[in-house]
């Protein structure tokens, strides 16, 4: 593994403690130029993480609260009327910065939610009939709390596709969550973190992630994946040609992030919970049934070639 991106786990594994396969998972999204929705309980940590990578990794940070007023001018920004020289100039929004949080996006209204589609899949926005570029890297945080909570507004599914990964955070353990009520407060341990990473030396990262190689078998192993989701009848619909190709990046990543040049099926099934569960739905009897367990029933059923 790249030293840097050593260092870069083992500082957020100090914040974030016991969760080393979630800041793995997230950091391989960023890796591989997606976008990370964190779903969970209030109080499990999905706005520190995003906190400890953006100082992590040396990135540009905003932070958008989510909320039912919250407008898509609010997030975009807005043309102001300057009296003195009659013009309107534009105020840039939250948006335009290199890690953006969406926090409890679920709590705004889907036209507010809708201000994230064009960015997220574009890297820019249009405002005012001008599109505006936005910057490089640029990567989107989202949390949001289980929709079976007041106040909720669950994603549609066109923007839930937008998501390279969806990650869960989970209670900690016994021991992780002793240190946490023993130890100094982590808003504290945030503030003072140095960064492990510069924009260039992340952009050469994500280069190199496109050039892990990816050999026919496996590529044989991930259209059967694709093809059972389709064919079977547990599943509403089956993963879009997109949800491919996410996986694909995913797993390259992940090799990265182990030190390999290559991909292998282990990097396909490590990352296929986090690109596959926000993506398949159940029908008839399994309707209530989890997606991680649904990508588990998926990764048993389909045999390596």
């Amino acid at each position: 593994m790249n030293h840097s991106l050593n260092n870069v786990i083992t500082q957020a594994e100090q914040v974030i403690v016991g969760k080393p396969r979630q800041i793995r998972m997230a950091l391989a999204c960023l890796l591989a130029r997606g976008h990370l929705l964190i779903e969970d309980l209030p109080g499990v940590g999905k706005t520190t993480l995003a906190q400890v990578l953006a100082r992590t990794l040396g990135l540009e940070f905003q932070r958008i609260q989510f909320t039912s007023d919250l407008l898509p001018a609010d997030i975009l920004g807005v043309s102001i009327y300057q009296r003195d020289n009659g013009k309107f100039e534009f105020h840039p929004g939250p948006i335009f910065a290199q890690m953006v949080l969406a926090d409890e996006v679920n709590r705004a209204t889907p036209k507010a939610q809708s201000a994230l589609l064009e960015a997220m899949e574009e890297r820019q926005v249009t405002i005012e009939g001008t599109t505006r570029p936005l910057p490089v890297p640029f990567f989107v945080i989202a949390t949001q709390n289980p929709t079976y909570q007041i106040g909720t507004f669950p994603l549609p599914e066109s923007q839930l596709d937008r998501f390279l990964m969806r990650i869960r955070m989970g209670y900690p353990d016994p021991q992780a969550e002793r240190g946490l009520l023993s130890g100094v407060d982590r808003r504290e341990i945030v503030a003072g973190l140095a960064p492990q990473l510069e924009s260039a030396e992340l952009l050469a990262l994500q280069q190199r992630v496109q050039q892990v190689f990816v050999s026919p078998a496996l590529l044989d192993y991930a259209q059967a994946i694709l093809r059972h989701t389709r064919e079977a009848t547990r599943y509403a619909h089956g993963l879009s040609p997109r949800a491919g190709l996410a996986l694909l990046a995913a797993a390259r990543a992940w090799a990265l992030l182990d030190g390999r040049d290559a991909v292998l099926p282990e990097d396909v099934q490590a990352v296929l919970p986090g690109v596959a569960s926000h993506r398949l739905q159940p029908l008839g009897e399994r309707a209530k049934q989890d997606g991680d367990a649904l990508v588990q029933e998926l990764i048993a059923a389909v045999a390596i070639p």
